[in-house]
Protein backbone atom coordinates (compact mmCIF):
# COMPACT_ATOMS: atom_id res chain seq x y z
CA UNK A 1 0.00 0.00 0.00
CA UNK A 2 1.20 3.42 -0.81
CA UNK A 3 2.82 5.55 1.91
CA UNK A 4 0.94 8.06 3.30
CA UNK A 5 2.13 11.43 3.95
CA UNK A 6 0.45 14.27 6.20
CA UNK A 7 1.40 17.93 4.64
CA UNK A 8 0.78 20.80 7.25
CA UNK A 9 0.84 23.56 5.55
CA UNK A 10 -0.98 26.99 6.10
CA UNK A 11 -0.76 28.59 2.45
CA UNK A 12 -3.47 26.85 0.82
CA UNK A 13 -1.65 27.09 -2.65
CA UNK A 14 1.64 25.53 -1.37
CA UNK A 15 -0.36 22.58 0.30
CA UNK A 16 -2.61 22.14 -2.59
CA UNK A 17 0.39 21.95 -5.23
CA UNK A 18 2.63 19.81 -2.71
CA UNK A 19 -0.49 17.52 -2.44
CA UNK A 20 -1.20 17.23 -6.27
CA UNK A 21 2.38 16.53 -7.12
CA UNK A 22 2.63 13.85 -4.12
CA UNK A 23 -0.26 12.10 -5.44
CA UNK A 24 1.06 11.93 -8.78
CA UNK A 25 3.82 10.37 -7.31
CA UNK A 26 1.85 7.43 -5.74
CA UNK A 27 2.05 8.89 -2.06
CA UNK A 28 -1.87 9.12 -0.33
CA UNK A 29 -2.12 12.45 1.32
CA UNK A 30 -3.66 14.23 3.87
CA UNK A 31 -3.72 17.92 4.17
CA UNK A 32 -3.57 20.16 7.17
CA UNK A 33 -3.78 23.96 7.43
CA UNK A 34 -2.81 24.98 11.02
CA UNK A 35 -0.83 23.21 13.77
CA UNK A 36 -3.67 21.77 15.90
CA UNK A 37 -5.28 20.38 13.18
CA UNK A 38 -2.10 18.58 12.09
CA UNK A 39 -1.59 17.03 15.25
CA UNK A 40 -5.20 15.68 15.68
CA UNK A 41 -4.95 14.54 11.80
CA UNK A 42 -1.58 12.56 13.16
CA UNK A 43 -3.28 10.87 16.01
CA UNK A 44 -6.36 9.79 14.10
CA UNK A 45 -4.80 8.82 11.08
CA UNK A 46 -0.95 8.24 11.69
CA UNK A 47 0.98 9.23 9.13
CA UNK A 48 4.27 7.33 7.70
CA UNK A 49 5.80 10.82 6.95
CA UNK A 50 5.16 14.95 7.95
CA UNK A 51 5.30 17.11 5.86
CA UNK A 52 6.08 20.47 8.69
CA UNK A 53 5.61 24.40 8.01
CA UNK A 54 7.43 26.40 10.22
CA UNK A 55 5.10 29.47 10.82
CA UNK A 56 1.66 27.74 11.73
CA UNK A 57 -1.35 29.72 13.13
CA UNK A 58 -2.66 28.55 16.40
CA UNK A 59 0.67 26.08 16.99
CA UNK A 60 3.82 26.90 15.04
CA UNK A 61 5.80 23.97 13.41
CA UNK A 62 8.45 23.97 16.04
CA UNK A 63 5.86 23.19 18.47
CA UNK A 64 4.31 21.06 16.53
CA UNK A 65 7.46 18.89 15.57
CA UNK A 66 8.49 18.23 19.37
CA UNK A 67 4.83 16.97 20.15
CA UNK A 68 5.08 14.55 17.36
CA UNK A 69 8.69 13.70 17.97
CA UNK A 70 7.09 12.93 21.59
CA UNK A 71 3.99 10.60 20.51
CA UNK A 72 6.38 8.81 18.10
CA UNK A 73 9.36 8.31 15.69
CA UNK A 74 7.41 9.33 12.31
CA UNK A 75 10.17 11.09 9.53
CA UNK A 76 9.22 14.85 9.95
CA UNK A 77 10.77 16.74 6.86
CA UNK A 78 10.24 20.61 7.81
CA UNK A 79 9.88 23.34 4.81
CA UNK A 80 10.87 27.08 6.15
CA UNK A 81 12.07 30.04 4.40
CA UNK A 82 14.31 30.38 7.14
CA UNK A 83 17.86 29.99 5.81
CA UNK A 84 20.18 30.82 9.16
CA UNK A 85 22.07 27.54 10.60
CA UNK A 86 20.65 28.62 13.82
CA UNK A 87 17.26 27.99 12.66
CA UNK A 88 18.10 24.52 10.91
CA UNK A 89 19.56 23.53 14.36
CA UNK A 90 16.67 24.90 16.32
CA UNK A 91 13.97 22.82 13.70
CA UNK A 92 16.51 19.45 13.79
CA UNK A 93 17.09 19.52 17.92
CA UNK A 94 13.00 19.73 17.88
CA UNK A 95 13.01 16.36 16.49
CA UNK A 96 12.64 17.52 12.58
CA UNK A 97 14.53 14.47 10.30
CA UNK A 98 15.45 17.04 7.52
CA UNK A 99 14.87 20.56 6.12
CA UNK A 100 14.32 22.08 3.68
CA UNK A 101 14.66 25.60 2.40
CA UNK A 102 11.98 27.54 0.50
CA UNK A 103 11.42 27.73 -2.31
CA UNK A 104 12.87 24.67 -3.29
CA UNK A 105 12.58 22.08 -6.23
CA UNK A 106 10.37 19.60 -5.87
CA UNK A 107 12.74 17.00 -7.38
CA UNK A 108 15.17 17.64 -4.29
CA UNK A 109 11.60 16.68 -2.02
CA UNK A 110 11.14 13.97 -3.69
CA UNK A 111 14.68 12.81 -2.63
CA UNK A 112 14.84 13.84 0.71
CA UNK A 113 11.41 12.14 1.24
CA UNK A 114 12.46 8.60 -0.47
CA UNK A 115 16.07 8.90 1.40
CA UNK A 116 13.88 9.49 4.72
CA UNK A 117 11.59 6.48 4.17
CA UNK A 118 14.73 4.34 3.23
CA UNK A 119 16.83 5.27 6.47
CA UNK A 120 13.54 4.79 8.38
CA UNK A 121 13.00 1.28 7.07
CA UNK A 122 13.54 -1.69 9.53
CA UNK A 123 16.01 -3.86 9.15
CA UNK A 124 15.57 -7.00 7.85
CA UNK A 125 17.79 -8.17 10.17
CA UNK A 126 18.13 -6.66 13.91
CA UNK A 127 21.69 -6.67 15.10
CA UNK A 128 23.07 -6.23 18.54
CA UNK A 129 26.05 -3.94 18.40
CA UNK A 130 28.47 -4.03 21.32
CA UNK A 131 31.72 -2.20 22.12
CA UNK A 132 33.36 -2.05 25.65
CA UNK A 133 30.51 -2.26 27.56
CA UNK A 134 28.44 -0.65 25.35
CA UNK A 135 25.32 -2.40 23.22
CA UNK A 136 23.16 -0.76 20.67
CA UNK A 137 19.58 -3.32 19.96
CA UNK A 138 19.39 -2.49 15.80
CA UNK A 139 15.74 -4.10 16.43
CA UNK A 140 14.38 -2.08 19.20
CA UNK A 141 16.78 0.76 18.88
CA UNK A 142 17.79 0.14 22.83
CA UNK A 143 21.33 1.42 24.19
CA UNK A 144 22.76 -0.11 27.37
CA UNK A 145 25.53 0.73 29.17
CA UNK A 146 26.74 -2.11 31.68
CA UNK A 147 23.03 -3.07 32.95
CA UNK A 148 21.77 0.79 32.54
CA UNK A 149 19.46 1.69 30.08
CA UNK A 150 19.62 4.32 27.86
CA UNK A 151 16.78 6.41 26.03
CA UNK A 152 17.66 8.15 22.48
CA UNK A 153 15.97 10.01 20.44
CA UNK A 154 15.90 9.43 16.71
CA UNK A 155 18.59 11.35 15.38
CA UNK A 156 20.77 10.34 18.81
CA UNK A 157 20.43 6.69 17.60
CA UNK A 158 21.32 7.35 14.42
CA UNK A 159 24.84 8.93 15.70
CA UNK A 160 25.09 5.90 17.73
CA UNK A 161 24.59 3.07 15.07
CA UNK A 162 27.40 5.13 13.22
CA UNK A 163 29.64 5.33 15.70
CA UNK A 164 29.04 1.67 16.80
CA UNK A 165 29.23 0.27 13.22
CA UNK A 166 32.99 2.02 12.90
CA UNK A 167 34.38 1.10 16.14
CA UNK A 168 38.09 2.60 16.10
CA UNK A 169 37.29 4.59 13.02
CA UNK A 170 38.28 8.46 12.83
CA UNK A 171 34.61 9.80 11.33
CA UNK A 172 35.43 13.11 9.63
CA UNK A 173 32.76 15.78 10.54
CA UNK A 174 31.60 15.03 6.84
CA UNK A 175 31.12 11.40 6.48
CA UNK A 176 29.22 12.01 9.52
CA UNK A 177 27.08 15.06 7.89
CA UNK A 178 26.41 12.43 4.95
CA UNK A 179 25.00 9.56 7.18
CA UNK A 180 23.02 10.87 9.66
CA UNK A 181 21.86 14.15 8.16
CA UNK A 182 22.14 13.62 4.38
CA UNK A 183 23.43 16.94 3.68
CA UNK A 184 25.65 19.66 4.38
CA UNK A 185 25.63 22.40 6.79
CA UNK A 186 28.79 24.55 6.07
CA UNK A 187 31.50 24.42 8.25
CA UNK A 188 29.70 26.50 10.61
CA UNK A 189 27.41 24.66 12.08
CA UNK A 190 27.74 23.13 15.26
CA UNK A 191 25.24 20.55 14.97
CA UNK A 192 27.35 17.54 15.37
CA UNK A 193 28.71 18.88 18.74
CA UNK A 194 25.71 19.29 20.22
CA UNK A 195 24.64 15.73 19.40
CA UNK A 196 28.17 14.34 20.65
CA UNK A 197 27.79 15.93 23.48
CA UNK A 198 24.23 14.80 24.32
CA UNK A 199 25.64 11.33 23.48
CA UNK A 200 28.37 12.01 25.74
CA UNK A 201 25.98 13.06 28.71
CA UNK A 202 23.82 10.25 28.17
CA UNK A 203 26.56 7.06 27.59
CA UNK A 204 28.68 8.72 30.70
CA UNK A 205 25.66 9.52 33.04
CA UNK A 206 26.59 6.38 35.44
CA UNK A 207 30.30 7.56 36.01
CA UNK A 208 31.18 5.36 32.61
CA UNK A 209 34.61 6.39 31.04
CA UNK A 210 34.29 8.07 28.11
CA UNK A 211 33.71 6.32 24.86
CA UNK A 212 33.41 8.84 22.00
CA UNK A 213 36.69 10.95 21.54
CA UNK A 214 37.44 14.27 19.67
CA UNK A 215 40.29 14.21 17.41
CA UNK A 216 40.75 17.83 16.74
CA UNK A 217 40.66 18.73 13.13
CA UNK A 218 39.15 16.06 11.91
CA UNK A 219 36.07 14.33 13.32
CA UNK A 220 34.92 11.42 16.19
CA UNK A 221 36.11 8.29 17.07
CA UNK A 222 34.71 5.70 19.32
CA UNK A 223 37.49 3.80 21.10
CA UNK A 224 38.63 3.34 25.00
CA UNK A 225 41.39 5.15 26.51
Amino acid sequence: MPERILVIEDEARIAQFLKRGLIYEGFRVDVAYDGPSGLEMARDTPPDLVILDWMLPGLDGIEVCRRLRAAGDVPILMLTAKEEVADRVQGLNAGADDYLVKPFSFDELIARIRALFRRSAPSSRPEILKFADLTLDTGTHRAQRGTRFIDLTAKEYELLELFMHNPRRVLTREMIFDRVWSYDFGGESNIIEVYVRYLRQKTEEGGEPRLIHTVRGVGYVLREE
